[in-house]
């Protein structure tokens, strides 16, 4: 007994080392296993090649281009109707680097994403004017249907026999019109609800173009003054150049301490500094004003046309009568009013009946020609008639035409806050101009003899660097004002809706 247990007891280590012996050479063909199923499986599918149909994408770029010009014309239309003809005829091909205002205006009346798209916004509402009288056009019906009928037979012996067949099938193609002819003036109050519809949208194109040449402008004076300030830079530079050389040549003789040199140096310095920035600024000027016209690879542009400097003719009173005239928002908004005051009538009409003619003709039978008959009327009729949902939708549209209502007279009285605002602030850009000009000429002697007394040797480094700052200083205050002028000038046109006259006075 004792030799059986030991002998069984020998045989299960030797099973169990066998055992772990093939686990553990198992296992590394399992893990090589699994990460080769993890290489294969790919958590996102590449995408397949879709191949291009080059004959549908050229005619959807050509389509594309005369949707564009279309849109161009018609903008530039618009544009013109209020405002001096555009005497651009350039296009983004032809840009040779120089650029006037009006040429950035073409081109952006021409290319700006914005304006193509309140176009076809205002298109979209003028084909809803179609689909308002479509009413009053016939309404088509045709088709063709067959039948078989299973005959219920209550009748039993003789009579069952004298029956042709339990049978019937019938072929029967019909044709079927139907024309409305009078709706005591519901598609008529609706057609012209949606007119007015159309003619606000047309507005706030008018609103869109006109933002679009305003933001080309200010990009515009922007990059002049951009332009301007970068040269003042420069010639703050040269002016420091010079001082530096100056005050060298004093310490070589002796009659100047190193610290002049220094002070030079450190002021030349900090003028290249800004000069950097300057040029930073102008290239971002550059960014802005391609943006601003809608190409924005238009970046290497170099402007022919300066800052206005001459000053503008307005009277206020005849500023809000041009804007009640033209602003296009507010024109916008009295179009709204007066398409929910239609929508009141229309809404009111839908009580009345509408008459109506019909008719219809069939041709068929047991044989596709075996009969044919026809019907034709005149009908008066109420359809889906509720009179307390019809109540209901009266009051609807009652209400929401005193919404428009007090949405125009609000309209109304921001557009007076915004040509006072922008009145006022142009008179103040106006005086500021004189102002500045004075204090300009002030500092040019001032700078003028501070370099002067320091080239004698009389002046010091501090007084000299004071009168050039106060120098560069009085020069970009006075050209920063005159680019305010110009904005404001374009922000009065932009809330007025039209053009202000320029004199002959120069600023």
């Amino acid at each position: 007994m004792k030799k059986i247990f030991n002998t069984i007891l020998i045989l299960s280590i030797i099973s169990l080392g066998a055992n772990y012996a093939q686990a553990k050479k198992s296992k590394p063909v399992e893990e090589e296993l699994v990460a080769k199923k993890d290489q294969e499986i790919q958590i996102i599918e590449p995408e397949k090649e879709v191949k291009v149909n080059r004959k549908k994408e050229i005619k959807k770029l050509n389509e594309h281009v005369r949707s564009k010009l279309k849109s161009s014309k018609e903008a530039e239309g618009m544009y013109e109707t209020k405002f001096p003809v555009i005497n651009s005829k350039i296009e983004y091909a032809d840009v040779n680097g120089e650029v006037t205002l009006a040429d950035c205006i073409k081109l952006a009346i021409s290319h700006h994403p914005a304006i193509m798209s309140s176009i076809s916004n205002a298109e979209i509402y003028k084909s809803r004017i179609g689909q308002a009288w479509s009413n009053y056009f016939p309404t088509l019906n045709a088709g063709v249907s067959y039948s078989r009928n299973d005959m219920l037979m209550t009748m039993g012996g003789a009579y069952s026999r004298m029956m042709s067949q339990k049978y019937n099938m019938f072929y029967v193609p019909t044709l079927s019109a139907n024309m409305l002819l009078f709706d005591f003036g519901k598609t008529k109050a609706a057609a012209d609800s949606a007119k007015r519809t159309y003619e606000s949208s047309r507005y706030d194109a008018e609103t869109s173009i006109e933002t679009v040449i305003y933001n080309v402008k200010v990009a515009y004076y922007n990059m002049v003054f951009a332009k301007i300030q970068k040269s003042v830079y420069e010639e703050t530079v040269k002016d420091y150049e010079l001082q530096l050389k100056q005050a060298r040549a004093y310490y070589e003789i002796g009659k100047k301490a190193k610290i002049d040199v220094t002070y030079a140096e450190y002021n030349l310095g900090k003028a290249n500094l800004n000069l950097i920035k300057a040029k930073n600024t102008l290239e971002l000027a550059a960014v802005e004003l391609a943006n601003a016209v809608g190409i924005p690879e238009m970046t290497e542009v170099i402007l022919k046309d300066s800052l206005n400097t001459k000053a503008y003719d307005v009277n206020f009173t005849d500023l809000i009568q041009i804007a009640e005239a033209s602003r296009p928002s507010l024109l916008a908004s009295k179009k709204m009013m007066d398409a929910a005051e239609l929508n009141v009538r229309s809404s009111k009409r839908a009580f009345t009946p509408d008459i109506g003619a019909f008719g219809q003709y069939q041709h068929g039978g047991r044989q596709m020609d075996a009969d044919n008959g026809y019907q034709f009327g005149v009908e008066l009729a109420y359809s889906n008639l509720n009179l307390m949902l019809l109540k209901k939708q009266v009051d609807e549209a009652t209400a929401t035409y005193r919404k428009y209502a007090a949405d125009y007279e609000k309209a109304r009285q921001d557009v007076y806050l915004e040509v006072k605002s922008a009145y006022i602030n142009l008179l103040n850009s106006h005086d500021s101009i004189n102002v500045s000009k004075l204090a300009l000429q002030q500092a040019k002697e001032q700078q003028y003899q501070a370099f002067r007394r320091y080239q004698v040797g009389l002046g010091d480094a501090i007084e000299f660097k004071d009168s050039e700052n106060t120098y560069l200083n009085a020069q970009l205050d006075y050209y920063s004002t005159l680019l305010q002028y110009n904005i404001n000038a374009a922000e009065l046109e932009r809330v007025i809706g039209a053009p202000i006259r320029e004199s002959d006075k120069d600023l």
